[in-house]
């Protein structure tokens, strides 16, 4: 099978992200991360989004000293948890997650939810691991607009990105806006909105058309707004799937009609409501 190379989205530190990866939420440390990290890799990702919550950090690291593929071309995100947040927290749980991935750097680290009274303390913490090159982009995930605000008040390095529960049922335009305007990345996950655009009538409708699927035309729509996308699968006909994305286009009335879904609803937790 010849590798495809996915289209790539510039960070504001001019680092280079594929604008599709793969996500690792819920896929078992072990035998079953591993596998599907490896038919990823076969179909051509070079992107993995886990997280320390996700508890398969150490299976990620093995898929990828056993992938054969040099490091340089695999970019690596995890996520510090909320009880590790805070500045010395963070630094022993980012060497912690480092060493379970055995690497010697991350690509990207995030601030996994924005913990009311730590997460500018976590941030500080991000900050030294950047300088300090262990890790080459640092950014935050689930910050509404207000969240980014009040970090943009004390922060020395702006977050390369924000990645958040994104889809055609919530669009958030404003936060949308905003992270353009600072010029952070937007990253979602749960693209494939937890699998309930089943249920929308309107993505096969425009599969047919193309001779695509609906979870195809549902990514697509998330690549030509420039969101980066991580969806999540452990099934390796969907990773392939996922993958055969970048040999059509969406109609500019094709975009309006799925941005008219929108409708404010999230299938995750509120960032202005959790207590995990």
């Amino acid at each position: 099978m010849t590798k495809q190379r996915f289209p790539e989205v510039t960070l504001n530190n001019n680092i280079l992200v594929p604008q599709l990866g793969l996500g690792v939420w819920q896929s078992r440390e072990g035998g079953e991360v591993e596998r599907a990290i490896a038919c990823a890799f076969d179909v051509g990702y070079r992107s993995i989004d886990t997280a320390a919550i996700y508890e398969n950090e150490r299976g990620v690291g093995a898929a990828i000293s056993n992938s054969g593929i040099s490091r340089d071309e695999i970019f690596v995100t995890s996520k510090v948890w909320n009880s590790d947040q805070g500045f010395d927290r963070t630094i022993g749980a980012f060497g912690k997650s480092l060493k379970l991935l055995g690497l010697e750097y991350l690509d990207l680290y995030l601030v996994h939810w924005p913990v009311a009274g730590k997460f500018n303390e976590t941030w500080k913490a991000l900050e030294q691991l950047y300088r300090k090159k262990k890790v080459r982009a640092i950014g935050v995930s689930n910050f509404f607009t207000h969240h980014l605000e009040d970090l943009l008040q004390e922060a020395e390095v702006i977050p390369a990105v924000n990645q958040i529960e994104f889809h055609p049922y919530l669009i958030q335009q404003h936060l949308f806006d905003f992270c353009v305007e600072k010029n952070i990345s937007l990253e979602a996950w749960s693209p494939l909105m937890q699998g309930k655009f089943t249920e929308i009538g309107k993505f096969d409708e425009i599969a047919l058309k193309y001779n695509k699927t609906a979870a195809q035309v549902l990514l697509r729509w998330h690549l030509q707004r420039g969101v980066i996308i991580i969806p999540k699968s452990v099934n390796k006909l969907r990773i392939k799937e996922n993958a055969a994305i970048f040999d059509f286009s969406l109609s500019e009335e094709e975009m309006a009609q799925i941005n008219k879904l929108d409708k404010n609803y999230r299938f995750g937790p509120d960032p202005d409501n959790f207590d995990f």
